[in-house]
């Protein structure tokens, strides 16, 4: 992993973003504002599952006076997602919005920007100028692919020159919160924007892969192109964006942090992808060892082991797996072979297995 990229410290509400902060985890919720009560249990349900930073859709005044009711009760920091309308913004940040979203292609009234910028200091919120394909024309992209650009090139640079101006208007009304991001559907798009953001700005940055689809498809997209840029230094801030239930982002953004290195992963759970030789029925077994996990974890507790490794023969566990701290692995007899630390403890059958895997898990539990 290269160095991180030194950006400014700025803070959503009590969430560092930026500097020396770990990376962050949002998501957005897809109930209505005016449905308080459920946009409520929504933002709950994701802040169990992990999620430290959350957006609700804002598009209009009504929308944004009920956002006082859930900035009121949300224990994590709320972010205003406006679209078109900078008195909404306004209103939803003295309503107790720790952020609000606007974006650059959709926001050109001046004077309304002034006023935003003048509420948003007052309030020491934080504005994030999004960029996506929405934020440039059809023309322009042309007439750049005309003056030689590829394809490709033209919609990154005018995401990243379009971001960029937008920043620099609110550094100049006296802006410091300001965080950016550039997205695109197309992942080498969306690195070549950011890459250009990263090397021309010190604004933290907003990661995602808009548009990714369905867990199918969008997991993938979106570990492929958030994980190469956290790799390459640059995020300091994370969405996932899946058509499903928004506590699949927030798992997935979980897993891409823990992947790349910058989350431990309390426990990692590593398994073999299962050959000829597999006896047992290991798709099964992992999925018992992650509810174990899940158990544990539901009670708010964490556990003192960094790697389990379930395997489907003897030669990957205890063999490959031995620096995993605890694990399973199969017999050709159809029993389990618990080891810890590369050392075997004894075969049993499956429930036998997992009810001693549970006990070692249980005297792990850090209190």
């Amino acid at each position: 992993m290269f160095q991180p990229r030194p950006s400014r410290k700025i803070y959503l509400g009590n969430v560092a973003i930026g500097g020396d902060a770990p990376v962050s985890i949002q998501s957005m919720t897809n109930t209505h504002a005016l449905d308080v009560p459920g946009t409520i249990a929504q933002i709950d349900r994701l802040t169990k599952a992990g999620c430290q930073i959350i957006r609700v859709a804002v598009d209009d005044y009504k929308t944004a006076e009920n956002l006082k009711a859930i900035c009121q009760t949300s224990t994590i920091p709320v972010i205003a997602d406006i679209q078109f309308d900078a008195h909404s913004a306004i209103l939803a940040i003295k309503n107790g919005a720790a952020g609000v979203r606007i974006n650059p292609g959709l926001f050109h009234d001046e004077n309304a920007l002034k006023m935003l910028a003048k509420t948003a200091i007052d309030h020491n919120t934080v504005i994030r100028v999004g960029a996506n394909g929405g934020s440039i024309g059809t023309a322009e992209i042309k007439e750049r692919i005309a003056k030689g650009a590829t394809h490709d090139d033209a919609i990154a640079s005018a995401l990243f020159e379009a971001t960029l101006t937008q920043c620099k208007k609110l550094e100049s009304l006296g802006v410091y919160n300001i965080k950016a991001a550039v997205k695109s559907s197309n992942i080498a798009i969306t690195l070549k924007a950011n890459y250009l953001l990263a090397q021309n700005s010190d604004y933290p940055l907003h990661l995602g892969i808009t548009e990714a689809g369905t867990p199918n498809c969008g997991i993938v997209k979106s570990s492929c192109g958030i994980g190469a840029m956290l790799l390459s230094g640059i995020g300091n801030t994370i969405r996932v964006s899946l058509t499903a239930d928004p506590e699949e982002e927030v798992l997935c953004a979980k897993r891409i942090l823990e992947s790349c290195g910058l989350r431990l992963a309390k426990p990692e759970i590593i398994s073999c992808p299962t050959c000829g030789r597999t006896e047992i029925d290991l798709v099964n077994l992992v999925d018992k060892v992650e509810k174990l996990i899940s158990k544990v974890k539901s009670s708010g507790k964490d556990l003192n082991i960094k790697k389990i490794a379930v395997m489907g023969c003897p030669v990957n566990g205890p063999g490959e797996a031995k620096d995993a701290d605890i694990g399973l692995a199969g017999t050709r007899s159809g029993k389990i072979v618990l080891f810890k630390s590369g050392n075997v403890i004894g075969a049993y059958d499956i429930t036998e297995g997992l009810n001693l895997l549970e006990i070692e898990l249980n005297k792990s539990i850090i209190l």
